[in-house]
């Protein structure tokens, strides 16, 4: 206990690591997500702006990135992450890295999500002369929106969860702490204080993210 207490302010600064890494990359991969998802719904076969060949290139890019496992898509990601960013370590780099992983898995909940929408809804405002943007961004995204925030709440969740490996490439956060301070020096208390403070920031945003929804829910 008394090493833990002489870590409380890198347990401080970690914490806020992990906040500053995965709400980064939650709202660059966010954007990157929506885009990719919007893409692959409104081009898909049926849609208002269905194209083939752009929702099969769609299909297969996020088919190919998105299983990959994260400990190896941060390995392959580093060239680009040096080319993007200017280096292939620490904090800047987890960020991209993230962005990037989460833009392939937010897109499938996106599209997932939008396909959810009434199609009588959507042909309805088309015969009513409203163009593709005026239909996504005041009727498809605004019908979508609170089971898109429950799976933007799950994102954040993985996410905390993926930046736990920020370590490996010389980046911070509460899972390099736990490791570098707790699983090495074999001291379980510092371990557990990491762990614990990750289970209440996940907590806090999913009860956050349901309330959110919930009330979008009712309106």
């Amino acid at each position: 206990m008394e090493q833990l207490i002489d870590l409380l302010p890198l347990l401080g600064q970690s914490t806020f690591e992990t906040l500053y890494i995965v709400g980064l990359a939650l709202f660059f991969g966010g954007l990157g997500g929506l885009v990719l998802g919007l893409g692959l719904y409104t081009t898909r076969r049926g849609s208002f702006l269905s194209n083939g060949p752009v929702f099969t290139a769609l299909n297969v890019l996020v088919n190919i990135f998105r299983p990959i496992p994260f400990i190896i898509f941060l390995a392959a990601a580093q060239p680009l992450a040096r080319l993007v960013v200017g280096t292939g370590i620490g904090n800047d780099a987890i960020i991209f890295t993230l962005s990037l992983a989460a833009a392939f898995g937010i897109s499938r909940i996106v599209e997932q999500n939008l396909l959810t929408v009434q199609p009588g809804v959507i042909e309805a405002a088309r015969a009513m002369g409203a163009g593709p943007l005026r239909i996504i961004f005041t009727l498809l995204i605004p019908e979508a929106l609170g089971p898109l925030i429950l799976g933007y709440t799950f994102i954040f969740v993985a996410l905390v969860d993926m930046s736990a490996v920020a370590g490996y490439i010389g980046g911070g956060g509460l899972g390099n702490f736990a490791i570098q301070y707790g699983y090495r020096l074999f001291n379980p208390t510092v371990t557990w204080a990491a762990v614990i403070i990750i289970i209440l920031l996940v907590q806090l945003v999913q009860w956050a993210g349901n309330t959110v929804a919930r009330r979008v829910m009712r309106r």
